[in-house]
């Protein structure tokens, strides 16, 4: 079977007097077709989160602008951007509903960060001035640069990519500073930026800060959504189990 993955949602914003849309790239969509799921467009509605999740197979946060640095106390930094105060919502109640339900959960760069707020976590506004680094961390979509990062022994991803070196691509300004309650580090750029984290007592609740929607054939990109659509079948098929014993 096909599993339904839902991913959340960007806005954009109309001009006045135009109507504002509410999107997710095909990079995503092409992404998790290709590893055999169905992917659908969850529109910004935190208070049916609830019932939207428990209708999904899995979950994607995908990557955008940054989270409002109020949301974990902090005065916001001149080079942050905010998402739109509607996604923000939606995001961080999906990313909380699904964790709550064992729902599989897949993070990708605003959307790790997002899970890492959602936990009571926070975020370093700018690397640039925050971090000594020679790493580049932030590019435009259309020209990334890309750096190693080190997958973490004995963690979720490391069962699925190896406890390896890979390059990747690399488009955030942001990162992870103080990590959220219940959730550990899984990959870290040589520079120490942090680049994953999971959920250790979830069947799969797993964020990377880079693109592998954007790495199309590559190794690394097609074996963590292969391994995340894989976990949303299995939810799936859990999921009709129960229902069928309680019909």
């Amino acid at each position: 079977m096909k599993p339904v993955i839902g991913i959340g949602s960007d806005i954009g914003a109309a001009a006045l007097g135009k109507r504002d849309c509410a999107f997710a790239y095909t990079t995503y969509i092409d992404s998790l077709r290709r590893a055999g799921a169905i992917p659908v467009v969850i529109p910004p509605q935190p208070e049916n989160a609830a019932d939207v999740v428990d209708s999904l197979d899995g979950i994607v946060l995908a990557g955008g602008y940054d989270c409002d640095p109020a949301l974990y106390g902090e005065e916001r930094h001149p080079s942050v951007e905010p998402m739109d105060p509607r996604r923000q919502e939606n995001d961080l109640t999906l990313a909380r509903m699904a964790r709550e339900r064992g729902i599989p959960t897949l993070g990708i760069c605003l959307g790790v960060q997002v899970m890492n707020v959602a936990a009571g976590g926070k975020i370093v506004q700018d690397i640039d001035s925050e971090v000594a680094t020679e790493i580049r961390h932030d590019s435009a979509p259309e020209h990334r640069v890309r750096h190693d990062v080190m997958v973490e022994p004995g963690t979720r991803l490391a069962a699925i990519l190896g406890a390896r070196t890979w390059n990747v691509n690399s488009s955030h300004h942001q990162a992870i500073r103080s990590i959220g309650q219940g959730l550990r580090v899984t990959a870290h750029a040589p520079d120490g930026v942090i680049e994953g984290l999971e959920d250790p007592r979830h069947p799969f609740y797993l964020g990377v800060q880079w693109h592998p929607e954007d790495m199309p054939g590559e190794e690394s990109a097609s074996i963590i959504f292969r391994a995340f659509v894989e976990a949303a079948r299995k939810h799936a098929e859990e999921r009709n189990r129960v229902l069928s014993a309680e019909s």
